[in-house]
């Protein structure tokens, strides 16, 4: 009661007559000031709350400053004050108020709230208060200002005493409400500021966040953990200081305990079953995004060993290949895998599992052990869960087969490795006939001819498209791969998907015995050069027919585009397999579709145009006398220059060319030419196709030219490119093992001769030795010379000593003078001795 009589005072003034809004809210704003009662300024407060929202502009021009100075003067003392003055700022400067003007206004309110730095440094500091409604009223208004004038209150905070201490308390407030609030305005409060970020990391802002995540239930939290994460990757993301700092501390594991991931997994070890298959909801989702999103941050990171990101690496290796994870986070962990892949990706074991039909997910069989290559291939060439849905050529998995064939491109860069892989598929070596290959998912899908007999099934499409993609990553560039690719024989092969399920069997089964191969005739059995090229034939073939669709038509055009890229890539600068291309019939197989006048189609005429235009550059092995340089420029100039340089410029123009970019090959289907009338239903999954990878595009940017000038040239006219000769490059490949052979002996003789030259500086320490000891020789011997003389004069002064000693006891014994017996002796031995 006591309330509604102040207010009623307040607004009825002294008369009792009548007022104007304008004029309470003038009345009401002048009672804050601080001549007045605390319980009168609580009273005009809230009566100035009840107003601003459908008086806005009034109550900011009149009240906004008596506002501030009420909150400066009574927040800290009264608590109701307080949180009636943030929450009636916060109305004043709220933006999202659809009313006209509104917008426009609460801008205006905030530029005059955030003028000086003492409103927002207020702000911080009355976040010590525990009080629940004060400190919540200032979380919440805070966050309406940062989202108002972010970059203004980031410098402030800055400079606040109380800045960084304040958010971490907030952040550990038991109380939900303040803890879920405060997470909020972290968020905006770090947004772009790598100075905020790395003063709340070093004030223990991790610890925090993640506390509130744990508590939350981890990756099966709700929005709460969620945006805790999300934190936590702001914090990190764009910030190598505080990814530093986070390697720092005990946390990284956490990220793989959250996954149920072990931390410590031996390579051979398989990923336990708990992490393998769980149940997942749109917010488990989001959640596990987060997580993988920050592993693949820290683990692309420049300047980290092998062993510190191994684990978030097998992680995210496990997550594409051998879960029941979705879709989304398979694509996403492939793709943040680091591009300079130098984690044993061929040595790691793992257990994939594919879903029991008509179980709805929730029964799943493990299948037997495979290494993470294997796996990563046969995701690629025939899907995921072993092609369960490639038929339905949805674009989601699309985009997690080229994924992992982008990964597959990276695995494969280093020289050495692509030739191990390259090698693994030619014949074994022995004396006997050539024997085939042994088969593997990518060398089958490949070779596979292509079904003419009944319709054309997509899924042996992309399969066979895709190959040709990963084949490719195998050759380009690598003159010694495209050597040992020539001897590649594959074995028979039979025109059915069944097939590629025989790679993967159930751990508990036995795998299922390979068909038995119809007789073959006796004819030399061909390599796979041979074999492509005869596939293209039929595929091109095929593709003429008068009876195909548009759409089966356009599987034929993708079936033929990536033959055609794969040969390119593999014929460009490699003579001798141009000389087999040719010998197999392909310059008949090219000049058909080239000489087709049809204006809807470009891709296939602009492709075998440049591949006839490689052939002609780099036909030069000298034994190719039937179809040398020679007998195709006739050729050439009966189809026209001019119409080969047509047909490439069409193709270049084409949008199923110009639309593949570095991270995205996947297109939309159908396109607007077959677009059905009408829409399809809600919640079918969007179809997309492939027809180039960014690889090739970028190959065929940087190399049309070269072939577009090379049809001008004269047969007996030198190549016209630019670069090297495939012979000159495999020189150059040769000669550069031998620089690297010799760069390492140089260097084990470099430490040898450095463990010399220490031996050295020992030998001259040595050497200053023995020169210092036969000094003090020669001196010994100096001295042992005077010695010995001086020796030889004692000795001849003793003896003429002695002889004058005898001569004087003769005297004596004449005289009569008695000798002593020591003297009668010695004179019995002189004359013994004179005797």
């Amino acid at each position: 009661m006591e309330f509604f009589s102040q207010t009623y005072v307040a607004l009825r003034g002294p008369t009792g007559a009548p007022q104007t809004a304008t004029d309470t809210i003038s009345r009401l704003s002048d009672r804050l000031s601080p001549a007045t009662l605390l319980a009168d300024r609580r009273a005009a407060v809230l009566a100035l709350k009840g107003l601003s929202r459908d008086c806005k502009q009034d109550v900011g021009e009149r009240a906004l400053s008596g506002l501030l100075d009420a909150l400066f003067n009574d927040a800290e003392v009264d608590s109701d004050i307080g949180k009636a003055i943030l929450e009636t700022l916060d109305v004043l400067c709220d933006t999202e108020d659809v009313t006209p003007g509104s917008r426009e206004l609460g801008f205006k309110h905030t530029d005059a709230v955030v003028a000086s730095e003492k409103t927002t440094h207020f702000l911080f500091a009355l976040l010590a208060d525990n009080t629940f409604y004060t400190r919540f009223a200032t979380l919440q208004f805070l966050t309406t200002l940062l989202q108002n004038r972010r970059q203004v209150i980031q410098s402030y905070f800055l400079t606040a005493p109380a800045g960084p201490g304040s958010i971490i308390s907030v952040l550990e407030d038991k109380r939900e409400i303040i803890r879920n609030e405060a997470i909020t305005m972290v968020q905006a409060l770090i947004s772009q500021s790598p100075d905020i970020q790395k003063v709340l990391a070093f004030e223990g802002a991790f610890e925090k966040l993640f506390n509130t995540v744990t508590q939350e239930g981890g990756v099966d939290g709700g929005l709460v953990a969620q945006g805790a994460l999300t934190c936590v990757d702001n914090l990190l993301r764009f910030n190598n200081s505080n990814q530093s700092y986070f390697r720092e501390t005990a946390l990284p594991p956490v990220l793989c305990a959250l996954l149920q991931f072990p931390v410590s997994l031996d390579v051979q070890t398989t990923a336990p079953q708990e992490f393998a298959l769980q149940f997942w909801d749109d917010q488990k989702r989001a959640n596990t995004s987060l997580i993988v999103g920050i592993m693949g941050m820290l683990s692309s990171s420049k300047g980290n060993g092998v062993q510190e990101t191994l684990p978030f690496t097998r992680c995210l290796v496990e997550m594409a290949l051998a879960s029941n994870a979705p879709t989304s986070l398979k694509i996403q962990a492939l793709r943040l895998l680091p591009t300079n892949i130098n984690f044993p990706l061929s040595e790691i074991s793992l257990t994939p599992y594919v879903p029991v039909p008509d179980t709805n997910g929730e029964e799943w069989d493990r299948l037997e052990l495979a290494s993470a290559l294997d796996a990563l291939v046969e995701l690629a060439v025939h899907g995921e869960y072993n092609g369960l849905d490639a038929v339905k050529r949805s674009k989601e998995s699309l985009e997690l087969r080229t994924a992992a064939a982008g990964v597959f491109e990276n695995f494969v860069r280093k020289d050495e490795i692509r030739q191990a892989i390259v090698q693994a598929m030619l014949p074994p070596e022995d004396s006997g006939p050539p024997q085939p290959s042994r088969s593997t998912p990518l060398l089958h899908a490949l070779a596979l001819p292509p079904n003419t007999a009944s319709v054309l099934d997509p899924a042996d499409v992309t399969s066979t498209h895709i190959a040709t993609l990963m084949f490719s990553h195998l050759l380009r560039s690598s003159p010694r791969a495209k050597a040992s690719a020539r001897l590649i024989i594959p074995g028979p092969l039979q025109a059915t998907h069944d097939q590629n399920l025989n790679f993967f069997v159930p751990a508990d089964g036995a795998p299922l015995e390979p068909a038995k191969a119809e007789p073959q005739d006796e004819d030399e059995p061909q390599t796979l050069l041979q074999i492509l090229t005869e596939n293209l034939s039929l595929a091109l073939l095929s593709r003429s027919r008068a009876n195909t669709t548009e759409r089966e038509a356009r599987e034929w055009d993708r079936y033929v585009v990536g033959y055609l890229c794969l040969l390119s890539q593999w014929l460009w600068e490699d003579p001798k397999s141009v000389k087999d291309f040719l010998d197999a019939g392909g310059l008949g197989v090219l000049v058909e579709p080239i000489n087709q006048t049809s204006e809807v189609d470009s891709v296939v005429p602009g492709l075998c145009a440049f591949l006839l235009g490689i052939c002609y550059e780099y036909n030069r092995e000298p034994v190719n006398v039937e179809k040398n340089r020679s007998t195709i420029h006739p050729i050439i100039s009966r189809l026209s220059v001019d119409m080969l340089i047509g047909q490439m410029a069409r193709f270049r123009e084409d949008e199923r060319f110009k639309a593949v970019g570095p991270d995205s090959i996947v297109l939309s289907f159908p396109p607007p030419s077959l677009q059905p009338s009408s829409k399809p239903a809600a919640g079918t999954p969007e179809e997309g196709e492939i027809w180039f990878d960014w690889a090739f595009v970028d190959f065929w940017k940087s190399n049309y030219y070269t072939v577009q000038r090379g049809f001008s040239t004269d047969p007996d006219q030198l190549a016209s490119s630019s670069g090297q000769s495939a012979e000159a490059a495999m020189l150059i490949a040769s000669l550069r093992d031998v620089i690297r052979q010799q760069s390492g002996e140089i260097e084990s003789l470099q430490k040898r001769l450095k463990d010399v030259n220490d031996v050295g500086s020992q030998v001259a320490d040595l050497q200053k030795q023995v020169e210092s000891l036969q000094s003090q020789l020669t001196s010994s011997q100096v001295k042992r010379k005077d010695v010995e003389k001086e020796q030889e004069d004692l000795l001849v002064l003793l003896d003429e000593v002695t002889s004058k000693r005898r001569k004087d006891k003769a005297r004596l014994r004449e005289a009569g003078l008695e000798v002593s017996d020591d003297e009668a002796e010695d004179e019995d031995e002189e004359e013994d001795e004179e005797d």
